[in-house]
C-alpha cells in the first residue's frame, strides 16, 4: 500500500488505519482477543502499517493486544495512540505517555494525541499551552514522534499550534458524518496537517450490513448512535442503496467504496476497525478502489441525503 506523509513530519502513514477501540472490549460486544490479535495481524500483512489506539480503550488493554500482535515487527509499523481528557496536566500526560509505552511494549509512540479536549467529560480544565508543553518535552525526549489531537474543533486545533507543531487531526468523518468540511479542514489543508477520520464507516452503517429492522446487543454504544435512529437511519438506508450500483461496478464493497471516497478527500487518511481478519482484509483493499471525479461527486450527493439533515451536534453520540 502507498504511504503518505504524516503531517509535516517524516513519518509515513498509509491511507488506511487500523482502529482498535473494540480492542479494549469496553462499550463492544462479543470481542476476543485471539481473533482482533489476527484482525490486526492480518491487517499489517495486508499492508495497512498504521496502528491506532488509546489508553483510555479499555484502560490499555488495546494497546497491549496491539502489542502482542505487532512487537516482533515493531521497526515496520507505525503506533498512534493518545491521552484521555482526565490526564492533561504536565505530570499527568508524562505518566500516561509512560503507562502506554509499557502497554505497547516499545520505547517510542510514533504519533501521540489528545484525545478530547480538556473539558470534556466532565474533567478539569487544563490550559492547552501546559498539555502541550509536556507533549513537547515528551518529543524531546524521543518518547515520542510526533504530536497529534482528536476531537478538537478548528478553533482549539488553531490554538494548540500555537503552542508547537501539530502534525494530525483525529474527528469522526465519513461519508455519513462531515461537521470537520465546515470547520478544521481548510486549516488542515492550509497547515499540512493529516486528518486520521474516526468512525470512517460510520461505526458499520456505511457497510450496508444493517437493516431497517436492526436491533443491537445490550450494552453496545450504537444503541446511542443518532446515525441508527429514527429517520436519519431510514434516509441511511436510501442512500446506501443508490450507492451499490456503483460499489457493484467497481467489484468492491460499499465499505470499501466509502473508504475509498473518504481517503480521496483532502489531507484524509480513514481509521477502520475490525472484528476479524477477514474484515480487515477487505479494510486495506479500499486503497485500491480508483473513483473518478465525476463518481466522487456522485457520492458525495448522495451522502448529503443523510448529512444535510443532521442537527449541529459536533459528536454521534447521545452521551
Amino acid at each position: 500500500m502507498e504511504t503518505r506523509s504524516l503531517g509535516k513530519s517524516e513519518i509515513k502513514i498509509t491511507p488506511v488505519l487500523m482502529g482498535t477501540w473494540q480492542a479494549g472490549k469496553k462499550m463492544w460486544v462479543g470481542i476476543e482477543d485471539a481473533e482482533t490479535i489476527k484482525a490486526i495481524r492480518q491487517a499489517y500483512e495486508a499492508g495497512i502499517t498504521t496502528i491506532d489506539t488509546a489508553e483510555v480503550y479499555g484502560t490499555g488493554h488495546s494497546e497491549q493486544i496491539v502489542a502482542k500482535a505487532l512487537s516482533d515487527e515493531r521497526d515496520n509499523v507505525v503506533y498512534a495512540s493518545k491521552v484521555f481528557a482526565n490526564h492533561l496536566e504536565y505530570n499527568q500526560v508524562i505518566e500516561a505517555c509512560d503507562r502506554s509505552l509499557e502497554n505497547l511494549n516499545t520505547d517510542y509512540i510514533d504519533l501521540y494525541q489528545i484525545h478530547w479536549p480538556s473539558g470534556s467529560f466532565n474533567s478539569e480544565a487544563v490550559p492547552i499551552e501546559e498539555t502541550m508543553s509536556a507533549l513537547n518535552k515528551l518529543k524531546e525526549q524521543g518518547k515520542i514522534r510526533a504530536i497529534g489531537v482528536s476531537n478538537f474543533s478548528g478553533t482549539q486545533l488553531e490554538e494548540a499550534s500555537q503552542y508547537g507543531r501539530i502534525d494530525s487531526l483525529q474527528p469522526p468523518y465519513s461519508l455519513f458524518w462531515r461537521k470537520i468540511e465546515n470547520d478544521a479542514v481548510p486549516y488542515c489543508v492550509a497547515n499540512d496537517i493529516s486528518i486520521l477520520a474516526y468512525s470512517s464507516l460510520a461505526q458499520g452503517l456505511l457497510t450496508g450490513k444493517f437493516g431497517l429492522d436492526h436491533q443491537f446487543a445490550e450494552g453496545d454504544h450504537r444503541t446511542d448512535n443518532t446515525l441508527f435512529k429514527g429517520e436519519n437511519y431510514q434516509r441511511a438506508q436510501k442512500a446506501l442503496d443508490q450507492l451499490r450500483p456503483i460499489a457493484k461496478s467497481h467489484n468492491c464493497t460499499l465499505a470499501q467504496l466509502s473508504l475509498a471516497w473518504l481517503i480521496a478527500q483532502p489531507q484524509a487518511n480513514a481509521i477502520a476497525g475490525a472484528r476479524n481478519a477477514e474484515q480487515a482484509v477487505d479494510n486495506a483493499k479500499a486503497a485500491s478502489v480508483t473513483l473518478s471525479s465525476d463518481e466522487l461527486q456522485q457520492i458525495d450527493q448522495i451522502g448529503r441525503q443523510v448529512t444535510d439533515h443532521l442537527d449541529n451536534k459536533p459528536i454521534m453520540w447521545d452521551w
